[in-house]
């Protein structure tokens, strides 16, 4: 593989190499993914093109792979990855947001899901910062990085365009992530990404048909809502995995991240909203709106699950 920056390649110099770390269970298993970490560092030329992951045709390579782009003295951090018969990733124009002739850091991370989460030294940072970083990241998990949550949040939202029934459900649903994210970053819980990612795309598919057969916001609803946010949480586990967070400002750390998930699903209600919430009192809307957008989110997230379940099973 090569790693471009315009028509350059870059000169990778190999730093270290971490392995995979997983129960020995795992191992036995050849369907559950083993990740492991490659560490390089280039010099970027000056004035040159956008960076851009290339796979030779022909290569020997198991999809997906991804890659992660540092650049410490300019606190950026951003992630690239390439699907099944994809040769090219999608470039980033770093001109303008990093120095000159310094250093960039490379990382393969073939999780199979975009990130920018990749921290060097958090225990560094202030506790000012680490919250401004965190809550950051928590909200690209969500907005851009994070279709799945994206999709189930707006399903929620297409149960009924009130704020009763939004801020009961979004709020079960928080602490639920919550929770789960909080005993799996602790190492208390734990689920493989091969339970956990289709399970998520059977929620989104759970959701929106309930949406569509059962229309109330009752006791029942908001057990399923609070059910499926602990498999959430546990996804958000799943790709912070990697991710390093500080021993002296854990707290600190795991609060700005929630706080940022949670203006990312504030974000994605607020844009559904100004897109259809104008038109909730009529009569028209759940027929018109909300059951077509709702068996469109249930489609999508079963073709989810199929494609996940296929993916890890294989």
């Amino acid at each position: 593989m090569q790693l471009l920056a315009g028509q350059d390649r870059l000169r990778l110099e190999f730093r270290e190499f971490s392995a995979a770390t997983a129960q020995r269970s795992d191992y036995l298993d050849a369907s559950i993914p083993k990740l492991s970490t490659f560490h390089f560092v280039a010099t970027l030329p000056p004035n040159a093109g956008p960076l851009e992951l290339v796979v030779p045709i022909g290569a020997q390579v198991d999809y997906p792979v991804a890659y992660t782009v540092q650049i410490p003295s300019a606190h950026v951090s951003i992630t690239r990855w390439l699907e099944e018969g994809m040769h090219e990733s999608d470039p980033f124009a770093w001109v303008g947001r990093a120095p000159a002739a310094r250093p960039a850091q490379a990382r393969s991370d073939p999780t199979g899901r975009s990130d920018s989460s990749r921290i060097d030294d958090p225990d560094a940072l202030p506790w000012p910062r680490q919250l401004a970083l965190y809550l950051r990241l928590g909200f690209r998990h969500i907005v851009p990085d994070g279709a799945d949550h994206m999709l189930f949040v707006l399903g929620l939202f297409f149960l009924g365009v009130t704020w009763r029934k939004l801020l009961s459900q979004t709020t079960v649903f928080t602490i639920a992530h919550a929770t789960t994210l909080f005993l799996s970053t602790h190492g208390i819980f734990r689920l493989p990404s091969r339970y956990v990612e289709p399970a998520i795309a059977l929620s989104i598919a759970w959701i929106a048909i309930e949406n569509v057969v059962k229309p109330k916001l009752g006791p029942a609803r908001l057990a399923i809502v609070f059910g499926f946010g602990l498999i959430h949480g546990l996804g958000f586990a799943s790709s912070l995995s990697d991710v390093p967070f500080p021993k002296k400002d854990f707290v600190v750390a795991l609060l700005g991240f929630n706080f940022g998930v949670d203006f990312g699903q504030l974000f994605v209600i607020g844009v559904a909203f100004l897109a259809v919430g104008w038109f909730r009192n009529e009569s028209w809307f759940r027929r018109r709106i909300a059951i077509p957008c709702s068996l469109v989110i249930a489609a999508v997230g079963l073709s989810w699950a199929v494609q996940r379940i296929i993916f890890y099973i294989r």
